[in-house]
């Protein structure tokens, strides 16, 4: 069975955020996994354990400061991993998508038999490239997973909604995204992280420009407009209201 992953690098949520003419500033981020993508590759691994001669690859886009995430999964256990260089050009999601698409049909001889993604990037949370991915490569596709099982040519997937779960069956292949919970990602050691840094990662360049369909204006960071302040009586209470807002003159 061939497993692939898609994973993204996101800014760690413990990260100060800092806007600089309308755009995040970078130098000022530490860069993780996408926590999402952290299931996905759990979930794959648990796939391989399951099913003999079965191989997970690991995809990401962008350039090298891809190699940490990618390295993290081959530490988690992944049996290769795969950039495909963006040349630098930030893109919206169907760009993405798109070189993610042509990248695994470079890759492989056929369509691999699962491909799984975190929901979504925690940074952008659109939740859109697993689908486009889904769709470009052909393959049946289901979001938001929670509950996975593996069969011979199927699928057994579960999905929470509102008052209730949803069950599926897939034929595959497929794309499926994961919610978080679906299994507890495994920690990685010291050794994994040594050897995972000797491992070659295959390079991928050379891929079609494609136009962005949604393009990113600006960012702006939000004004607070609101203070706290704690008072210790009635009195101070009522002289802060006269004061600030000509209440109960």
């Amino acid at each position: 069975m061939e497993i692939t992953v898609c994973i993204n690098q996101v800014p760690d949520t413990g990260s100060a955020i800092v806007v600089r003419d309308g755009v995040v500033d970078a130098t000022r981020l530490n860069m993780v996994m996408n926590p999402y993508d952290e299931y996905a590759v759990e979930e794959a691994l648990r796939f391989r354990e399951r099913f003999a001669e079965s191989r997970v690859t690991v995809f990401s886009v962008g350039g090298e400061d891809r190699f940490g995430i990618l390295r993290k999964a081959i530490a988690m256990g992944a049996d290769g991993a795969c950039l495909a260089e963006s040349g630098g050009v930030v893109g919206d999601s169907f760009s993405t998508a798109s070189i993610l698409c042509e990248a695994i049909k470079r890759y492989y001889a056929r369509k691999p038999d699962i491909v799984i993604c975190g929901r979504e990037s925690v940074d952008c949370n659109r939740a859109e490239v697993p689908l486009m991915v889904a769709e470009m490569l052909g393959m049946a596709s289901l979001s938001a997973v929670v509950s996975l099982k593996a069969h011979e040519g199927y699928l057994e997937a579960k999905r929470e909604v509102e008052g209730g779960v949803e069950e599926y069956v897939l034929e595959t292949p497929a794309v499926i995204s994961v919610e978080k919970g679906l299994n507890t990602p495994r920690k990685t050691n010291i050794k994994a992280v040594m050897q995972a840094r000797k491992k070659t990662i295959d390079r991928m360049d050379g891929f079609a420009l494609v136009e962005p369909k949604v393009l990113y204006r600006e960012l702006a960071a939000v004004q607070r407009k609101r203070t706290c302040r704690f008072v210790d009586s009635v009195e101070e209470l009522t002289r802060l209201l006269h004061q600030t807002t000509g209440f109960l003159k």
